[in-house]
């Protein structure tokens, strides 16, 4: 199983009424909460631990991970609310406005962490839960605890507007790099921590910080996978683009779906990963990330969409 361990919220999505009036439509989303349901859909074993509401958005994500396939008996409930995001778009790029004070996802502590089964393989953290206290230390805690038993990944998905204290976060970062086996980032998120500069001499320079293997999308582009032996790099799929919410984290789904069908989800054979697993690995994440941002919202694939 791979487990999925940060946020879950209700992306509030912009609409128009019956009487052409501006509306949101509520819809469950957070970009780890994402991976979970696009792992889930894609036929993978996945759980997910997150802190959730008893509220009616809640049930709404407890809904959407159980229609989805995805163990959520991990999670911690609480009456506090639920994280909300508002979203809008310009150019079908998304844009947010977080209301997250005291809600049930943030308002978690490294106690509140639950002990992982047998079968958890791997595990996987990002996004604004690493942002924001005092769940960034929960998470922090759990990532550091399982680290050495089992493959941890990481794609912090950062939001500059979101970070309260930029050193406090980068040096959390730079923590949870030190001890992750993957990471991922856009080249805007690799460009925010590293510096401007070559894409593969700033993913070279993180590879020497601890992980196995990085990967960096580049939007529109396609994505690239770096080891300190190789170089992999597949373009993206040709697609009418509707918005781009959820496409970094179904690309990330399809990444450990592929690496769990290859049986590359253990720390000796990411280290020795070669070439042609990570080009089976990109081209599915690529791929599956390609269908969503041709839907509204984040709506990742089903494996029988994929025939």
């Amino acid at each position: 199983m791979i487990l999925c361990c940060g946020e879950s919220l209700i992306d509030m999505l912009p609409r128009v009424t019956g009487d052409d009036e501006p509306a949101f439509a509520p819809h469950a989303g957070g970009a780890v909460f994402n991976t979970a349901i696009a792992l889930g859909r894609l036929g993978t074993p996945v759980g997910f631990v997150s802190g959730l509401s008893n509220d009616m958005f809640g049930d709404i994500l407890r809904d959407t991970l159980g229609a989805s396939n995805v163990d959520h008996s991990l999670t911690i409930t609480s009456d506090r609310p639920t994280t909300l995001a508002f979203v809008t778009l310009t150019n079908g790029q998304a844009s947010y406005a977080f209301y997250d004070e005291n809600t049930a996802g943030r308002m978690l502590s490294p106690e509140d962490m639950p002990a992982l089964p047998d079968q958890v393989e791997a595990a996987f953290f990002g996004g604004i839960s690493l942002m924001v206290e005092p769940c960034a230390k929960a998470y922090e805690s759990l990532m550091a605890r399982e680290s050495a038993a089992r493959v941890t990944m990481i794609d912090p998905n950062i939001r500059p507007s979101f970070i309260k204290d930029e050193t406090v976060y980068r040096e959390r970062l730079a923590r949870l790099f030190a001890v992750s086996d993957i990471v991922k980032l856009s080249d805007e998120d690799l460009f925010w921590l590293e510096g401007e500069g070559d894409i593969e001499t700033l993913a070279q320079g993180l590879l020497a910080k601890g992980p196995s293997v990085v990967f960096i999308t580049e939007g529109a582009k396609g994505a690239h996978a770096f080891t300190t032996r190789d170089t992999v790099f597949v373009p993206a799929q040709k697609a009418e683009v509707v918005d781009t919410v959820g496409a970094g984290d179904t690309f990330n789904a399809g990444v450990l779906a592929a690496l769990h069908a290859e049986g590359k989800l253990n720390k000796s054979a990411l280290s020795a990963i070669d070439a042609d697993t990570l080009q089976v690995a990109l081209t599915l994440g690529v791929r599956v990330a390609g269908i969503v941002v041709a839907r509204a919202g984040a709506n990742p694939p089903w494996a029988q969409d994929l025939a």
